[in-house]
């Protein structure tokens, strides 16, 4: 019977090992857009060799005087315009949590979008 136990116990202590695993493999990871700069111009590049899931998180750091950020769709991404009913975010310190597919942000301040604010990023 002692052994019987034993086998119960290893198997309880594999599942709860097993469950501590998959809870730290969906785990949302927090990533500050354009890493030290923040959120300022020539991002396109940034979301570069990341590797980001539905429900990362990203914060959005910027002079909340002179930049905005907007998600946006991809015709809006393209053009630099703003499609109506877009999201507009103005605290300098937005945190976005991104869905599945792509995510499009841009400043809708003139000229910024065009100069390059403006980041796409892809969740898988």
């Amino acid at each position: 019977m002692a052994q019987g136990r034993g086998s119960a116990m290893s198997l309880v202590a594999l599942v709860f090992v097993m469950i501590c695993l998959l809870e730290v493999s969906t785990a949302a990871t927090t990533y500050t857009v354009g890493d030290s700069r923040g959120w300022t111009f020539n991002m396109v590049s940034w979301p570069a060799g990341k590797r980001f899931r539905a429900g990362d998180v990203l914060v959005f750091q910027y002079d909340n005087s002179a930049h905005n950020v907007v998600a946006v769709n991809a015709a809006g991404y393209k053009s630099c315009l703003v499609p109506r009913g877009s999201r507009t975010y103005r605290s300098g310190s937005d945190r976005i949590t991104l869905r599945r597919g792509a995510n499009f942000f841009l400043c809708s301040i003139p000229g910024h979008c065009q100069s390059g604010m403006k980041v796409q990023v892809n969740a898988a």
